[in-house]
């Protein structure tokens, strides 16, 4: 399954290394891209971040041939056996060491400022990154944080490349990595969004974490640099059954997004939270949340019970309703696939003082009995290339008697997997979000 952008890969893998929370921890990130994974596990597991700043010494003739590599307070680490079959003399060798050490001293003082390192000695060292392709960068920071003297070196990452896995497996004392494909080409292939991260932001992260506030560290994306009011796992009573979910809540939010996923999917929808953390950046707050059980999904009849569905997604709006921080913000629901059904059946009950609905490949179709009670604006977004769902929706939209709009997104398939395509789903949901939630009446005022 692929990541949406590596603040999505942070936080799950920080669900990952959960259990390290209560042990003498420093997260180190490796820049640039490691850094932004690294900050949500440091949030997760409420330690230290710190980058490990390592520098690869490369065979004078040869530099992608790896003799070594150096890290900072001058932690050398030498493969011997190269060292020796290139004839690289000592003098070579201080060369090289000389021009890495200026490299290591020049990013510390850009990415650290006037703040002073993590310890490492005596820690679990957890070394993060965005990705592992041979493994040569991983490898060295891990040999230097334990030349440092870490008590124990972790190493964590969201995707590594399947032959790599072994050899970096005897480096560490625990390896954590949540995909491990044998078709890699490169790290980029398993992010929907893979763009380079500047300096200036991996600064910007050390910063939030060495000050985070109070409570926790700060988190990347809310609204502004303001941490949110809210950002928890949470359970949800639903009839005889508890819903997992997951609500974030940003400082002086406009309103709340309840999300409801589509078939085959969950509240670990890589789309929908991506378009979560889109709205989230608004200043919108956001519930994800899975629709059924794990028991009940064994039975696909559940999957396509729209009323099913529709009921649960009430009940967990009633309870949204329930929550301080929510108790008076108007509400909007954002539904995939069968899941946008369920949003127009419940937003249909007459007193279900819904504000906004958006459909993303939606098949409205399947609530064709409640359209016409539908009155919430609703926007349905489809791809161009999904041919019958588009027709689908188009003769939905005009059963609807509700203000409504339909966006057709070109070249785009179902799963919006088109470059592009997703990043233009978020921005039309959240520009309808925010212009009909942010000017709705309170449902408490």
């Amino acid at each position: 399954m692929p990541f949406i952008d590596r603040v999505d890969a942070g936080r799950r893998l920080a669900e990952a290394v959960r259990h390290l929370r209560g042990e003498d921890l420093v997260v180190l990130g490796l820049p640039r891209g490691g850094v932004q994974v690294a900050y949500e596990v440091a949030r997760e597991l409420r330690a230290p971040l710190d980058v490990i700043l390592v520098r690869k010494l490369g065979v004078p003739f040869q530099p992608e041939l790896a003799l070594g590599a150096l890290g900072e307070d001058d932690t050398l680490v030498l493969n011997d056996d190269v060292v020796r079959m290139a004839h690289v003399s000592g003098a070579e060798l201080g060369e090289i060491e000389q021009r890495a050490r200026a490299e290591i001293e020049r990013r510390a003082a850009r990415f650290r400022g006037d703040r002073p390192r993590e310890r490492v000695a005596g820690r679990t060292a957890v070394v993060v990154d965005d990705g592992i392709a041979t493994g040569a960068t991983a490898r060295a920071a891990c040999r230097v944080a334990r030349a440092q003297g870490a008590a124990r070196v972790v190493l964590a990452v969201p995707v590594c490349s399947h032959d790599a896995v072994d050899e970096l497996r005897a480096e560490v004392d625990e390896l954590v990595c949540l995909e491990t494909p044998r078709w890699f080409f490169g790290v980029g292939q398993f992010y929907l969004n893979f763009r380079q991260l500047p300096d200036e932001e991996v600064v910007d992260l050390l910063r939030r974490a060495a000050h985070p506030g109070p409570g926790a560290l700060g988190t990347v994306g809310a609204a502004g640099d303001d941490p949110p009011l809210r950002d928890d796992e949470v359970e949800i009573p639903a009839g005889s059954v508890r819903l997992e979910g997951h609500l974030t809540v940003p400082e002086r939010a406009a309103g709340v997004v309840v999300f409801a996923h589509g078939s085959g999917s969950s509240r670990h929808s890589p789309r929908n939270r991506y378009v979560a953390g889109v709205c989230g950046q608004a200043g919108l707050a956001t519930l994800l949340f899975d629709l059924l059980t794990p028991q009940e999904e064994r039975h696909r009849a559940n999957v396509f019970d729209i009323e099913l569905l529709a009921d649960r997604l009430r009940e967990v709006t009633a309870w949204v309703r329930q929550q301080p921080e929510c108790a008076r913000l108007p509400v909007g629901y954002f539904g995939a696939s069968t899941g946008a059904a369920a949003a127009l059946w419940a937003a249909a009950a007459p007193d279900a003082a819904v504000s906004a609905v958006v459909s993303r490949g939606g098949r409205p179709d399947l609530a064709a009995p409640r359209l016409s009670e539908v009155r919430a604006p609703t926007l349905l977004i489809v791809g161009g290339n999904d041919t019958v769902v588009l027709e689908l929706n188009r003769r939905a939209r005009t059963r609807l008697r509700c203000e409504s709009r339909i966006v057709v997104v070109p070249g785009a398939t179902h799963l919006f997997e088109e470059p592009g395509a997703l990043e233009r789903v978020a921005a039309e949901a959240c520009a309808w979000f925010t212009r009909h939630l942010a000017g709705a009446a309170h449902p408490r005022a």
